[in-house]
């Protein structure tokens, strides 16, 4: 009997600590382009702790998963994978509309200790009430990507660029200095970016922080277009989507890219044979004594409610996004910034980067955290953005008399579409 109850007890521990009877399962998640080839890369270490567990990372590129998405939740779940790349900008969309889409993760171990691992600014627009949607991924603090060797030879010092005035006439001495080289890019057709960025930057959003009011129209998100049109107009940005920028970075015509800190893991994967000739510095802003910091994107990983094997998928998440050594492999060898606290620390972060010159690259784009004001995707995002880019492109092209008109009209439009209020 008392052989009988010590081999009882023996199973229970090796079962408390993980992987010992961990059930076989085979998962599968949807995600994209370098988010996808970070997950995998987290494998090798999730397989040591659980070997009977295979997980297939699909990389549909980032509008196809969404699209996907949306379309399985509106049938039942039916197609989904086990686990799935979301975006928190985007994130509310789906638990609006499809409450039922995805497990609560706090019902598979998403513990309230596990949850303050995570700062509040990430959570957010995973929760809703008692559920929890989603588990923060990372960051995506925004950073100058630009090429050394392309300032210097118009003998450009980047720490002088401090206003986006100054960003302009920087951009104007590069290509003078560097025949057929741009400034930068921006997606003018397909995405926000450049105008989200500085807006955040300036602390203001398509919606307030509390997703009750519309300050599309407010001062700082009028200046910030208008910023961006200046910069169109003067040639210091010129149009391309995201696979013509990472030509460009490639064939060297493009002297910086404005991004989120996760940009550093696309450049460095894509353009491998220019090592030591990029870097990286904050992002200008208005006025000289303006904020210098902002947040593009960002994402979590979803458990699908209809997967069979939601256990097996609780265990691979949290690995790979709640545990240092998950989220660190995915910031060694892709760049992701992790939004673990605790991975923010990790001495990796100290480390001078060869391919970026030997510059503490991760310590500089950290260090604008703490900054960044936060921007609520809300429910709306959808309507929203593409309200903003009929009206962007429609301001550009001369459409409206200024900036303060074109986020009017946009204003107007969102509030027609949503229902919520403009801010007075």
């Amino acid at each position: 009997m008392r052989f009988k109850l010590l081999a009882a007890t023996a199973a229970v521990a090796l079962l408390a600590s993980g992987s010992a009877f961990a059930e076989p399962a085979n998962l599968t998640i949807w995600s994209w382009n370098v988010a996808a080839s970070a997950l995998k890369s987290t494998l090798p270490g999730f397989n040591k702790e659980f070997p009977d567990i295979k997980v297939t990372v699909e990389d549909l590129g980032n509008s196809q998963v969404f699209d996907k998405t949306l379309a399985a939740c509106a049938a039942g779940g039916e197609g989904l994978p086990d686990i799935v790349s979301i975006e928190n900008f985007e994130a509310e969309i789906f638990w609006s509309r499809f409450p039922d889409c995805f497990a609560n993760l706090k019902e598979l171990g998403y513990t309230a200790d596990i949850q303050a691992k995570f700062p509040d600014f990430k959570r957010t627009e995973l929760e809703v009430g008692d559920v929890a949607y989603a588990m923060p991924w990372d960051s995506g603090p925004v950073a100058v990507f630009y090429r050394r060797d392309l300032y210097e030879k118009a003998g450009v010092d980047p720490s002088t660029i401090s206003t986006w005035d100054d960003f302009i006439a920087a951009g104007k001495k590069i290509s003078a200095a560097n025949p057929g080289v741009v400034m930068a890019q921006a997606d003018f057709n397909g995405d926000s970016e450049w105008f989200r960025m500085i807006a955040n930057e300036q602390g203001c959003g398509y919606f307030s922080t509390d997703g009750q009011n519309i300050t599309i129209n407010q001062p700082a998100c009028v200046a910030s277009l208008q910023k961006v049109k200046e910069m169109k107009d003067a040639g210091t940005l010129t149009a391309a989507n995201w696979d013509e920028k990472i030509q460009a970075n490639t064939a060297g015509k493009a002297a910086s890219q404005l991004y989120g800190g996760w940009y550093e893991g696309t450049v460095r994967s894509t353009s491998p044979d220019l090592k030591g000739k990029w870097g990286v510095y904050r992002m200008p802003s208005l006025t000289a004594d303006g904020p210098h910091a902002a947040n593009l994107g960002g994402s979590s990983l979803a458990i699908s409610a209809a997967s069979a094997n939601k256990e097996a998928a609780w265990k691979f998440v949290n690995y790979a996004l709640g545990t240092n050594e998950g989220q660190v492999t995915m910031l060694k060898e892709f760049g992701l910034v992790p939004s673990l606290l605790s991975a923010e620390k990790d001495p990796f972060v100290n480390e001078a980067q060869p391919y970026w010159g030997g510059q503490k690259v991760w310590a500089d784009i950290l260090a604008t955290l703490p900054k960044i004001v936060p921007s609520r995707g809300t429910a709306f995002q959808s309507d929203a953005e593409g309200i903003f880019r009929a009206t962007q492109a429609k301001f550009f092209a001369g459409g409206y008399p200024d900036a303060k008109a074109a986020l009017d009209d946009a204003a107007n439009q969102i509030a027609s579409a949503t229902g919520l209020p403009i801010a007075q």
